[in-house]
């Protein structure tokens, strides 16, 4: 047995670190929650306060991360190891701040409409940040049983390989069909940052994975 391994068995069950992931890993779901929304949404009132709740959960989502620096400075026995940690907290907050830009841009925008790949996108975005939630609840019983935690991740990676292809379709369609140049700009930036969203819940899977191939 080697030291990680004794130290893991003397170790105290952690009270900090893994319920502060599945705060911030909630708030990520709520965020692409609320951006779901704002894709259906008609009502151009309706649409900025949700997109003022998607900047609030921006907000929170800060917090939570800042709480985790600041208890991995402060804390000398970690149930992973720190940089693991630290790489859930940063790919989840970048999830976070990617749906806010989102939301930001929609507001700045104000588009005439969305195309039919954007609620799509939203719709695996939202898929995505389930996921990812589900594996960070998987960790404190990754080394028992590893099954869901595999089933998260890899379906993170299916969804994103989706996303793609619905953000190919979309801009084909897109310079295809929109005829006003201005709002032709304003849906490309748009479905651009939603590509980057479902990008970013990939490289999150991808940390989940590697802690898998580390602890299982």
């Amino acid at each position: 047995m080697n030291f990680n391994s004794i130290i893991g068995r003397l170790s105290p069950k952690d009270t900090k670190f893994l319920p502060l992931l599945k705060e911030e890993a909630g708030i990520m779901v709520k965020a692409s929650a609320l951006l779901s929304d704002l894709f259906i949404c008609k009502d151009k009132e309706h649409r900025d306060e949700l997109c003022r709740k998607i900047k609030v959960e921006e907000i929170n989502g800060d917090k939570v991360s800042a709480k985790i620096l600041k208890e991995l400075n402060n804390t000398f026995i970690t149930p992973f190891d720190r940089e693991d940690i630290n790489a859930i907290s940063d790919k989840v907050e970048e999830v976070i701040d990617v749906i806010n830009r989102v939301a930001q841009k929609v507001l700045l925008y104000s588009p005439e409409h969305f195309s039919p790949c954007m609620t799509r996108m939203t719709e695996l975005i939202q898929s995505g940040t389930q996921e990812a939630e589900g594996a960070v609840y998987e960790l404190d019983s990754l080394k028992k049983n590893d099954t869901h935690f595999r089933q998260h991740y890899k379906e993170i990676k299916r969804l994103e390989e989706a996303a793609d292809g619905v953000y190919e379709q979309g801009i084909t369609a897109l310079f295809r069909d929109e005829t006003n140049t201005a709002e032709l700009i304003k849906l490309k930036d748009i479905i651009q940052e939603l590509e980057k969203a479902a990008n970013k819940i990939n490289s999150t899977g991808k940390v989940l994975k590697s802690i898998f191939v580390k602890y299982a």
